[in-house]
């Protein structure tokens, strides 16, 4: 800003010494948001950034229109205005967007906004988003939506011991356990890769690993058998961890299937398209040409 108009701010806030003039409208420039204020709101607040800008003690710049700059986001600079004048400041829902009223309102040096927007700020608490989530299905019908809407490919486990008709054998509890750290461990792996579900309502498996690729079941690895031991039947489950992982790695061919198969499609229907555009050219062509016989021939007759 040049001295002359940094001089004139200057007589406003101080009129022959005495008496404060603070009437004058401020055009601002906020980071491209245009504000229009007074200079008694702009220094109401004793040692705030603004009050020094604009009190004479720091450089302000101004374009040839007369708009003061200020390189800062204009976003939150509302607020900013709102709370200088009245001392109340409508606080945003949002924890990002209350981070960055906590950075403008440190910027501009306004202690008593800093410490409520930081209260608020701290009340959210410490959001830690799930690197994976694994849908725990309820219904049939929620199950074949997950499946058919899934872009990657599906592995669903099945786990209720609760099905069993009959005693287990000994290791099966514990078969039961490895199955289910495996599943997690995976899901853990290829989270971003591979759609893990867990069913624990059906009715008609105790363990059950299914595998599906574009919507459809590639194959599946069933961990349980009847025994007969002592005279009576049991139910063993096993712990085929070598089979489950070959069919995950074989699983993740189908990955970017899907994508494939849809633009296979469009190429196909775009194809088709060119092809019946073809033939009806063809047939106007043959049209034109018949007509045009027929035109030649009359005149000959004539």
């Amino acid at each position: 800003m040049s001295g002359e108009t940094q001089k004139s701010i200057v007589s406003l806030i101080e009129d022959g010494g005495n008496k404060p003039v603070l009437t004058k409208y401020v055009k601002l420039n906020v980071g491209g948001s245009l504000f229009y204020t007074t200079l008694g709101t702009l220094t109401k607040r004793a040692d705030s950034m603004l009050r020094a800008m604009f009190s004479g003690r720091m450089e302000v710049l101004t374009d040839t229109e007369g708009w003061v700059l200020i390189d800062r986001a204009g976003k939150h600079f509302g607020r900013i205005l709102n709370y200088l004048r009245d001392g109340q400041c409508p606080m945003p829902e949002d924890k990002m967007e209350l981070k960055e009223l906590l950075a403008e309102a440190k910027y501009y040096c306004l202690q008593e906004l800093i410490n409520c927007v930081r209260f608020l700020y701290d009340l959210f608490g410490d959001d830690v988003e799930p690197q994976c989530r694994v849908p725990l299905v309820t219904s049939s019908k929620e199950e074949r939506m997950l499946i058919m809407n899934a872009e990657k490919p599906v592995i669903k486990l099945v786990c209720n011991r609760y099905n069993n008709k009959y005693s287990y054998t000994s290791q099966s509890d514990d078969n039961i356990l490895k199955n289910l750290e495996l599943f997690d461990k995976l899901s853990l792996r290829f989270n971003g890769r591979i759609l893990f579900i867990k069913d624990i309502i059906a009715n008609d498996e105790i363990c059950c690993w299914s595998f599906y690729g574009n919507g459809k079941k590639v194959t599946e690895v069933c961990c349980t058998s009847i025994v007969y031991a002592t005279e009576r039947k049991q139910t063993k489950v096993d712990f085929p961890e070598a089979r489950i992982y070959e069919d995950t790695l074989n699983i993740l061919l189908f990955e970017g299937r899907g994508e494939l198969a849809a633009l296979d499609q469009l190429l196909r229907a775009t194809k088709s398209l060119n092809r019946n555009r073809d033939r009806e050219r063809d047939d106007n062509d043959e049209g034109s040409n018949m007509r045009r016989s027929r035109v030649h021939q009359l005149a000959n007759d004539s």
